[in-house]
């Protein structure tokens, strides 16, 4: 199931971008808050949230000069009252728990950052909605306890029944209760917004839970990736090689993506997220219980 739309082009785009139907500002490995560590000293991107917001906000100047200017480019810009009616789409978060569990903060010092890093978050909302959003579709965060990369660095971490890190998994879940009362705060203020808060985790634990019933297996194991009971190593990852026996290995797919659950160690697979789409979009996991193609209208 789609919404009949083309994929949005991202920002950073240089060449054959078309932001006719909107514009995407993510990046692998962006935060809410500025990290510590930015590539290429460290693991995370430069484009933090703050950032993201400054693109946006010269995206929607810039973006109707190019319009008005006309010219070739003009018709791949979008039209200016697109912005007040556009589904404005969060899903970040994760990165901020991971920044702190892999800077050697203790699973209690991360909890205790959430409120700043939920605070730097509301802020971007609200200046976002400063711009004219109206509409925004926010996704909670995922089981980060069940991902690769947390199984194959503490190990020693308590498990649950699934074989995920019960601690990790309760920071995820400490920053979902923290973003709902977020926006419960978020509605106050921003009365004309229609604010959907959508329960991912629920989804994707359901692959750890039951990955045969939705018929994925090995869901603690990564598809691509290298080395131990989780096929990841932070040494060399999807794409990379690694010396085996004198010999040079590419570090490359599993036979079959569309059975798993994690593709790299901690993005899920293409079938994953299909998964999870279908799921949410339906308004079935939504605070309020709207489908996805109604979330631009209050309730």
């Amino acid at each position: 199931m789609g919404v009949g739309l083309p994929y949005l082009s991202a920002y950073l785009d240089s060449l054959g971008a078309n932001f006719t139907h909107g514009a995407n500002f993510a990046t692998s490995a962006s935060t809410i808050r500025l990290p510590s560590r930015i590539i290429p000293a460290g693991g995370f991107s430069p484009f933090y949230l703050d950032i993201q917001y400054s693109q946006f906000e010269q995206f929607k100047e810039r973006s109707q000069i190019i319009r008005r200017q006309g010219g070739i480019y003009a018709h791949l810009m979008p039209k200016k009252d697109y912005f007040p009616k556009a589904l404005y789409t969060f899903d970040i978060g994760q990165n901020d728990l991971g920044e702190g569990f892999f800077g050697n903060m203790t699973v209690e010092e991360v909890n205790a950052s959430i409120p700043d890093i939920l605070d730097k978050f509301s802020l971007n909302v609200k200046n976002i909605y400063k711009l004219g959003a109206r509409s925004f579709w926010i996704h909670n965060t995922g089981p980060i306890g069940c991902l690769p990369y947390i199984l194959a660095t503490f190990p020693s971490a308590q498990r649950d029944s699934y074989g995920c890190a019960k601690p990790y998994n309760d920071v995820a879940q400490s920053f979902n209760h923290k973003l709902k009362e977020a926006i419960v705060q978020l509605r106050i203020d921003l009365p004309s917004a229609a604010i959907t808060y959508v329960d991912v985790y629920s989804v994707k634990y359901s692959l750890y839970r039951e990955p045969q019933k939705y018929g994925f297996e090995l869901p603690l194991v990564a598809c691509c990736g290298y080395g131990g009971k989780y096929n990841y190593s932070i040494s060399v990852g999807c794409g990379g090689t690694v010396m085996v026996n004198g010999s040079q290995i590419f570090v490359g797919s599993c036979e079959r993506p569309s059975v798993r659950v994690n593709w790299d160690g901690i993005h899920y697979t293409e079938a994953a997220n299909k998964f999870v789409f279908a799921q949410i979009s339906t308004g079935a996991f939504s605070d309020p219980p709207v489908p996805l193609k109604m979330a631009c209208h209050q309730v």
